[in-house]
């Protein structure tokens, strides 16, 4: 028993240390302790949105190297303790290397799976948005539904939530909805998320109680922090302001303080309705536009970089990925990976992580 353990210790620190290698584990303790020493610079919170980027980034650094060392010192200190083991024959003490073990082995599990997170951009927050699709009425029900899973998604992670755009339907549910989901690997999550999402089920909205099937779509970009490497000719924008969508009441906007803004080139469009001014919403649609269009960028360099090595890539951007079969059978299947559950209530409650993750293995190191 104590061997078997013992190989299982040895098996994870040969794990780690080829892991640490490959992910450059000591280039990014040096690159920590750089953004430490910056944020120990006097003046530092006279730019407070500086500021929290850079703690930010302390914080996600951290967040990466922490697991390596407390996985690195508990596997030392076990092995240490199976040789005092060994020479006392201490029964006791064999029962407790066992829970060791099987609580290094969970963390163990759990580094590898923060490993998939490797991408440039996953660390990143995610600029997430779901549209209707055709259908009027029962694909903006569909969208709202999806966006209320979504929600209970994010906090369920703890992650915080910026709603930039919320456009009711006329008669339910909504037209569209975007927001600015903020935490550590948001965006690494979320990209599996992208793509069009297809119901099925017996529709409240038909008197005949027919089976209809209707379509939402869901867009996640990362939000990238601009900078120099990206210019917006002013000519290239055309921007429309318009009143903030409700549902009524007290909250209606009076007066337009939405702003859209199109980069008429490329024909992306951002905007922001939920901000209380117009130099606000003006601010932060400027910060999606000019996310999304670095995040154009970047994914075309990736498809030329692909072209040049003669890869075959399957752009699978706006395609179906997703089924929810509501009747007259219940199954939620991803059509990338083969992922499915009869849970239909759970998922629709939020619980996406098997066919996050079961998306995120398919494409490890791809």
């Amino acid at each position: 028993m104590l061997e078997d353990a013992q190989q299982t210790i040895e098996h994870i620190r040969a794990g780690l240390a080829t892991k640490s290698a490959h992910m450059d584990l000591a280039g990014r303790k040096v690159l920590l302790a750089e953004l430490e020493e910056k944020s120990n610079v006097p003046g530092l919170w006279d730019d407070p949105a500086a500021a929290q980027e850079l703690m930010r980034k302390i914080s996600a650094a951290r967040e990466f190297i922490s697991p390596y060392d407390e996985l690195d010192t508990k596997t030392a200190d076990v092995l240490e303790l199976m040789e005092l083991a060994k020479a006392e024959d201490d029964n006791e003490l064999f029962k407790e290397i066992e829970s060791e073990v099987q609580e290094i082995q969970n963390k163990y599990t759990k580094l590898e799976r923060a490993l998939l997170f490797s991408g440039e951009y996953d660390v990143n927050n995610a600029i997430f948005a779901v549209n209707a699709g055709a259908g009027g009425t029962e694909a903006q029900d569909w969208a709202q539904m999806l966006v209320r899973a979504y929600l209970r998604w994010v906090e369920e992670h703890q992650f915080a939530i910026e709603v930039l755009e919320e456009n009711p339907g006329e008669e339910a549910g909504l037209k569209g909805f975007s927001a600015i989901i903020k935490g550590a690997n948001a965006y690494g999550l979320l990209k599996a998320e992208a793509g069009v999402h297809r119901l099925v089920r017996i529709s409240p909205f038909n008197s005949a109680g027919k089976r209809m099937t209707s379509f939402a779509s869901i867009d996640v970009v990362p939000e990238i922090e601009a900078d120099d490497s990206i210019e917006i000719d002013p000519d290239d924008l055309r921007i429309d302001t318009f009143r903030a969508s409700s549902a009524g009441g007290q909250n209606v906007q009076k007066n337009e303080t939405a702003i859209r803004i199109t980069h008429i080139p490329t024909g992306i469009v951002a905007q922001c309705q939920n901000e209380r001014s117009q130099g606000r919403n003006k601010d932060v649609a400027m910060k999606v536009l000019k996310s999304r269009l670095l995040e154009k960028q970047w994914r075309e360099r990736q498809e030329e970089i692909a072209r040049v090595r003669g890869e075959k890539s399957s752009n699978e951007w706006g395609s179906q990925i997703r089924s929810y079969v509501f009747q007259p059978y219940q199954m939620v299947k991803d059509l990338r990976t083969g992922y499915e559950t009869g849970n239909i209530s759970a998922v629709m409650d939020g619980d996406f992580d098997g066919f996050i993750y079961a998306y995120l293995e398919m494409n490890a190191g791809k």
